[in-house]
């Protein structure tokens, strides 16, 4: 067999990595003066026990997986084995109230103790947890996070993480991922917020206090039983051409948080007789790119958060709007840097379950797309895992405007009885537009008709739902010097030059999205906005230095497409 040989490709950001990187407050939604940043070098070891290691052999840079060039180490770990961190720190904080430990994520089974204190035990590799270690922390402490990733597909969602990676799938995560933080609270204190919002008021849910004051725009609002209403005077509405945030702030006995909202509505509506997605009571297109969220340098977390910023603005330089954020969720930060931005998100479920390449992509991809999922995907365990992830998956992220659209299950991966899952979205958030499945398999409840295309021309069909095409193109182009794997590229269509695919990308939207708009298309995901690993066909290189597509001669197409919305609605 072959042997690969992967390039060190490091990001802009990541060839000046800080001493201790992220050292920004991790949760800009619900933002306190309290922050203390556990970020840099730790110790580290791998160990086939369970038990802490007496010595730490190695040193990794939290918060990147150790399988990353910017956590230090840089290799794979065995499935089988444990990744042992561990932080010596002094804290002469806040000692009045409680303190908080936050760990953002952790793939994919995490036990902590502080100062040999069990805290407690964290599954699933997605999501944040955290505790209370007031009653265990002196001003001399040791922290230890134990993690291991079985890389089960059974049960616990794992995304497009293999241990066979290539093509579409990718190098697994391990380990720490995000932040690890602490704030000081009050012994009262704002554990959560809810929002939800029209086109002229929000409802402010406080969670942990009945009673308290919210300031909006110098405007003073009562909270009353940990609810409070407020109503803009000349409202302002969220779009990606105006993300208007309204920034308040909740108060209740000593504790203060920080937080925002946007005003917009989302609806299904017809227009001359098709079914169309609107925003703010409006025909929108959503003129998108699937964002798989990988960095080269640093897997799944970029080298600093202004990575996330620089990749939406380069989106948007080309004129999208859209990012479809594909099996994976991001640290707040990037969903804040959308809200601020004007950048709508299509935020994926995670998938668990089992892939079968036969049933889930050589078939669909011939045209066998119709497929009963109440018998797939049997297993007890794995079913009740995915929901509750979808539960906390939805539960972390709704307060985010920019989120429009959830995707359940992705062509096949772990799907199962789609209408159950769809109707138990529902109840979760009706406020936006739900895709029971996207590209396959169909027949279950949705708010819309998904499909994918690639290796030929898309046809747009008479629908009686709104129809999106959730994912097209992979043109590739390997920019010399900046590819990871020059043993195995892998695209869906080759270009040799930067020249040839920007052609080829604007002869395939002028073919085949600039014409369906018209007909009823009410959204485009373009694949990707980044290569990643084997795959070569992002608009972006995987380190980020090349932008493939110029800005110049792209963006007449993208308005090109918005006139055509517009023409739609009228």
């Amino acid at each position: 067999m072959k042997q690969e040989h992967f390039a060190d490709l490091y990001t802009a950001e990541g060839e000046n990595l800080p001493k201790i990187p992220w050292n920004t407050y991790p949760r800009p939604q619900m933002k306190r003066d309290s922050f203390f940043c556990l970020n840099g070098e730790w110790d580290f070891c791998v160990s086939e026990s369970p038990d802490i290691p007496e010595s730490f052999s190695e040193k990794i840079m939290v918060p990147f997986c150790p399988q990353s060039l910017l956590s230090g180490i840089h290799r794979n770990i065995p499935e089988e084995d444990y990744l042992f961190y561990r932080k010596r720190f002094s804290f002469s904080g806040e000692k009045s109230g409680r303190v908080i430990l936050h760990i953002g994520a952790c793939d994919q089974i995490s036990d902590v103790w502080l100062n040999g204190s069990h805290l407690g035990s964290h599954e699933g590799g997605y999501l944040p947890f955290s505790f209370d270690i007031t009653s265990f922390l002196t001003e001399e402490n040791e922290l230890v996070i134990r993690a291991i990733d079985h890389m089960s597909t059974l049960v616990l969602p794992y995304g497009k993480q293999s241990a066979k990676r290539g093509g579409m799938w990718y190098t697994p995560v391990s380990g720490i991922w995000q932040s690890v933080w602490l704030e000081s609270v009050p012994e009262r204190y704002i554990t959560g917020i809810d929002i939800k919002t029209g086109t002229d008021y929000a409802e402010i849910y406080v969670f942990g206090v009945t009673e308290g004051k919210i300031i909006c725009e110098e405007t003073e609002t009562e909270l009353t039983d940990g609810k409070a209403i407020i109503r803009p005077e000349s409202p302002r509405l969220w779009s990606p051409e105006d993300p208007y945030l309204y920034r308040f702030t909740v108060t209740s006995g000593e504790d203060k948080i920080e937080s925002y909202f946007a005003l917009r509505t989302l609806t299904i509506e017809n227009f001359c007789g098709t079914k169309r997605l609107c925003l703010n009571g409006k025909p929108y297109f959503f003129h998108g790119l699937l964002d798989q969220g990988y960095w080269s340098d640093g897997i799944f977390t970029p080298a600093s958060p202004k990575c996330y910023e620089n990749d939406i603005l380069a989106a948007k330089s080309l004129g999208f709007n859209t990012l479809r954020k594909h099996i994976k969720i991001e640290p707040e930060q990037f969903y804040y840097d959308c809200d601020r931005l004007g950048m709508i998100v299509f935020q994926d479920m995670i998938n668990n379950g089992d892939y079968n390449f036969i049933r889930d992509t050589a078939l669909p991809t011939i045209g066998i797309k119709q497929l009963c999922d109440k018998n797939m995907h049997k297993n007890k365990k794995t079913r009740e895992t995915f929901l509750k992830s979808m539960e906390e998956t939805v539960f972390h992220l709704k307060n985010h405007p920019c989120i429009c659209y959830w995707t359940i299950f992705n062509e096949g991966w772990g799907q199962f009885n789609s209408t159950k899952a769809y109707r138990r979205m529902k109840e979760l958030d009706n406020t936006r537009f739900i895709g029971s499945y996207s590209g396959w398999f169909k027949g279950g409840e949705s708010d819309v008709s998904s499909e994918h295309c690639y290796f030929k021309p898309f046809i747009p069909y008479k629908s009686q739902k709104p129809l999106v095409l959730t994912e097209f193109g992979g043109y590739a182009f390997a920019p010399k010097g900046h590819i990871f794997n020059p043993d195995n590229e892998y695209g869906y269509k080759k270009f040799k030059s930067r020249h040839e695919l920007d052609l080829g990308i604007k002869e395939l939207y002028e073919r085949d999205i600039v014409p369906a708009v018209e007909k009823g298309l009410c959204a485009a995901i373009y694949t990707q906005i980044s290569d990643v690993e084997d795959e070569t066909n992002g608009i972006l290189s995987y380190d980020r230095k090349i932008l493939k597509i110029k800005p110049e001669e792209f963006l007449p197409l993208s308005e090109k497409i918005y006139g055509k919305i517009k023409n739609a609605g009228r």
